[in-house]
């Protein structure tokens, strides 16, 4: 049961984004850049990566862990790459495939974003894995988000892995959320590797797509 009463979910979420919005924008840029690298490098390293073929991705503001080597790095792989875009009009969004970051442009709320007219929309196909954006996680993975709803939206559709990455710092013991909110399956940080299944128990493994293992040539 979760320890927060519904009436306080609001205001405890307000002032938990405020909090950690402060923390981010006081980080040392020299110290975020070495964090953003060490996240980055264990991401790359694990299976969710290695046995994935399609990335969907958020494309990183400057408060936010670096997303842009991951995007190079899967492009140079040869996976296929896809980030969002908001549609206009709804809290709703969709993901499109790009093949440079040159693709993308700042758009809803200042955040670069993929062309519609240019790129190609995400079909649901191949083995995908999802980077969670969030201000906040908590030990099974929930997630503080931005408070527009837009990846709630869309995770509440997604059937694949999901990998939440955030600044050790920034991580709560438990946050608040509600029934139908979605936990990531991997929690990354620069200090440690979460498996988010191991510390819930009994949901949201079981129906998902599994990335299939590589074979050996």
């Amino acid at each position: 049961m979760n320890y927060y009463m519904k009436e306080d979910i609001r205001r405890v979420k307000t002032e938990l984004r405020q909090n950690v919005k402060q923390m981010r924008m006081a980080l040392d840029p020299n110290v975020k850049k070495r964090m953003d690298e060490a996240i980055t490098d264990t991401f790359l390293r694990g299976t969710s990566y290695t046995r994935s073929d399609v990335i969907l991705t958020y494309v990183s503001t400057n408060i936010e862990v670096s997303t842009e080597r991951i995007i190079l790095t899967a492009l140079n792989d040869g996976k296929r790459v896809a980030c969002p875009r908001c549609v206009d009009g709804t809290r709703e969004m969709e993901f499109y495939y790009i093949e440079s970051l040159d693709e993308l442009k700042p758009r809803t709320f200042g955040v670069r974003e993929p062309d519609a007219d240019r790129g190609r929309l995400y079909d649901g196909s191949g083995y995908p894995v999802c980077i969670v954006p969030g201000l906040s996680f908590d030990r099974w993975g929930f997630r503080l988000g931005y408070g527009k709803g837009y990846y709630d939206r869309f995770l509440s559709r997604y059937n694949g892995w999901t990998v939440g990455l955030c600044y050790s710092e920034c991580v709560q013991y438990k946050l608040p959320h509600g029934r139908f909110d979605r936990p990531v399956d991997r929690l990354i940080t620069e200090k440690y590797l979460r498996i988010c299944d191991d510390v819930r128990t009994g949901k949201g493994v079981r129906n998902k797509k599994m990335i299939p293992r590589r074979q050996k040539t």
